[in-house]
């Protein structure tokens, strides 16, 4: 409930709307800050929760996210999931892959996929927390958005980052 408000700040940016089609937007630091999300990035895994709201098995390929047609992806995307589906193409560029075998599979694919560049983890935390837990992050960069939502998941829950090798640059 209210999950759009944490976005709020980056949807309205010049950068956001470029990737969506959709007009001008806004400049300042929070267009610069979508701009460096965005950069040089060559591909993307997410979490079946980040890729739509649907649990078990698929029962139709009907859902194709969250965004409509054009994704701001404009890459390959891999979505964990115990549950096979054929990949799909999007306008943009986009296309959905499904891993089943796991994150060490999703992060090779994705890395073969970026050809060079960067392989984004866009979440959600239980997704995040297994490539922690894993120490297959090498850089992480934490925005905060001043919107309560209720108690929510905590990132870092359970989880030793110095322990792991992690530290605030």
């Amino acid at each position: 409930v209210g999950g759009r408000a944490v976005d709020r700040g980056v949807f309205g940016t010049r950068t956001f709307r470029q990737l969506y089609g959709n007009g001008e937007g806004s400049t300042g630091i929070d267009d610069e800050f979508a701009q460096r999300g965005f950069a040089n990035v060559g591909s993307w895994i997410l979490g079946r929760n980040m890729f739509g709201p649907i649990r078990g098995p698929w029962l139709d390929d009907g859902w194709r996210g969250w965004w409509g047609e054009n994704p701001p992806y404009h890459c390959d995307v891999f979505v964990l999931t115990q549950h096979r589906r054929k990949s799909f193409a999007m306008e943009g560029g986009t296309t959905f892959h499904f891993v089943t075998g796991g994150i060490e599979d999703a992060l090779e694919r994705a890395r073969k996929a970026a050809g060079g560049k960067d392989v984004r983890l866009g979440g959600g935390v239980a997704t995040i927390q297994q490539y922690l837990r894993a120490r297959l992050i090498d850089e992480m960069h934490l925005a905060f958005a001043p919107v309560l939502l209720g108690s929510g998941e905590a990132l870092f829950a359970g989880i030793d980052l110095p322990a792991l090798g992690y530290a605030v640059t």
